[in-house]
C-alpha cells in the first residue's frame, strides 16, 4: 500500500512539473541533506549526525554589466534522537547568495517518531527565523526613476517561517512529503510589499537494492515544487563496503550530475561526498558546472545514552 501511495504521489505532482527558479536553494546531494527537506527526518536515523554543505552554482559566472557573480549556498545541520521521548530534534543554519540578494535561515525541529512493527513514522515541525539582506549597489536599474532603486548600501529584514513534514522509513525504502514556509512572510524594504515567501512542497523518497554483502544500490528521488513550478530529479548511487561510493542523478530538463562520495576514518563516522553538475540545458545563460562538497560525521554512540543502536550496512536504528 505505501508503495502504491509513493507512486501516486509521484507522477501526480511529475505531471503538472515545469522547471525554472525557485526560492528555496537547490542541492546534488540531496540525500546526504534530507533534514533540510523534511523535518520528519530529525532523529530517524538513530545517531547524532553533523553536516557541513558547500555549494557553488555555475562555478566562474560573472554578469555581463556590474557585480553579483554566481550563487553560492552553504547549509550546517544537526540531527540527533531523542530516545526517552520516542523522538527527534535537528537544526540547520543556511546561507543562500544570489547577486545581490542574500537569504539566511536558522531553523530548529523537533518530530515525534512512531514504530510501526519494522518500520517508522515520523512527524515533524520546524520553526525559525528566514532572513533577507538586499545590496542596493550591485543592481542595475532599467528604469532610473524606481524609487526602490535609488536607495543605497545593504538592508535586511528577518521574518518568522514554519514548515511541517512527514517521514516513513523501512528498512528497504523511504518516503517523506513536506510543506515549506507556511507562514509566507513577506518582506517590505520601505517602497511595498516584495517577494513573499511560497509555500513549498517536497516529496522526497529512495529504495535500497543488495546485491551482496559488499555491494548495494540505492535509487533516489526528490520532486520539489512552488505549486506554480516544479522540479524532479532522479539518481542511483552505488555504495562497496559503505567505503567508497559513486553515482548519477538527473535534474529535469536542466543537468546531470556526477555523485561520489569516501568515508575517511576506520569506523565511517566521518564522510566526504563530492558532486559535478553539467548544465545540459540553456548554457548560453549560465556556467556549464556546479561543484558540491558535503562533510558529515556521526558521533560516537553512547552506551547508556536509551535504545540500543545496531550497525547494518546501511543505517541504524
Amino acid at each position: 500500500m505505501i508503495k502504491k501511495v509513493i507512486i501516486v504521489l509521484i507522477f501526480s505532482i511529475s505531471s503538472i512539473a515545469k522547471v525554472s527558479a525557485q526560492q528555496d536553494p537547490q542541492f546534488s546531494q540531496y540525500m546526504l541533506n534530507t533534514l533540510y527537506y523534511n523535518p520528519g527526518f530529525a532523529g530517524v536515523e538513530g545517531v547524532t549526525k553533523l553536516t557541513a554543505l558547500h555549494r557553488s552554482q555555475w562555478l566562474g559566472y560573472q554578469p555581463s554589466i556590474g557585480n553579483g557573480g554566481a550563487p553560492t549556498t552553504q547549509i550546517i545541520s544537526m540531527t540527533t534522537p531523542i530516545f526517552k521521548l520516542n523522538s527527534g530534534f535537528g537544526a540547520y543554519i543556511l546561507n543562500d547568495k544570489l547577486g545581490p540578494q542574500t537569504n539566511q535561515e536558522v531553523q530548529a525541529t523537533y518530530a515525534y517518531h512512531l514504530a510501526l512493527k519494522d518500520s517508522k513514522l515520523s512527524f515533524g515541525i520546524r520553526a525559525g527565523m528566514y532572513s533577507q539582506t538586499l545590496n542596493f549597489d550591485l543592481y542595475r536599474a532599467i528604469n532610473p526613476d524606481d524609487p526602490l532603486l535609488k536607495a543605497s548600501g545593504k538592508e535586511s529584514q528577518i521574518r518568522p517561517d514554519v514548515s511541517m513534514g512527514v517521514f516513513y522509513r523501512k528498512e528497504k525504502y523511504y518516503v517523506g512529503i513536506s510543506f515549506n514556509h507556511l507562514v509566507k512572510s513577506t518582506f517590505d524594504f520601505g517602497v511595498s510589499q516584495r517577494s513573499p515567501l511560497k509555500n513549498h512542497v517536497y516529496l522526497t523518497g529512495g529504495y535500497y537494492y543488495d546485491v551482496n554483502f559488499d555491494l548495494r544500490f540505492q535509487f533516489t528521488g526528490l520532486v520539489q515544487s512552488d505549486l506554480t513550478k516544479t522540479s524532479v530529479s532522479v539518481g542511483a548511487i552505488g555504495y562497496f563496503k559503505d567505503k567508497v561510493w559513486a553515482g548519477l542523478s538527473f535534474r529535469q530538463a536542466e543537468s546531470a550530475t556526477l555523485l561520489l562520495g569516501y568515508s575517511l576514518v576506520k569506523d565511517k563516522s566521518v564522510k566526504l561526498g563530492y558532486a559535478i553538475d553539467y548544465v545540459i540545458q540553456d548554457q548560453q545563460a549560465k556556467q556549464a558546472t556546479s561543484h558540491e562538497l558535503v562533510l558529515t560525521y556521526e558521533l560516537p554512540v553512547n552506551p547508556g545514552g536509551g535504545k540500543k543502536v545496531v550497525r547494518t550496512p546501511r543505517y541504524r536504528h
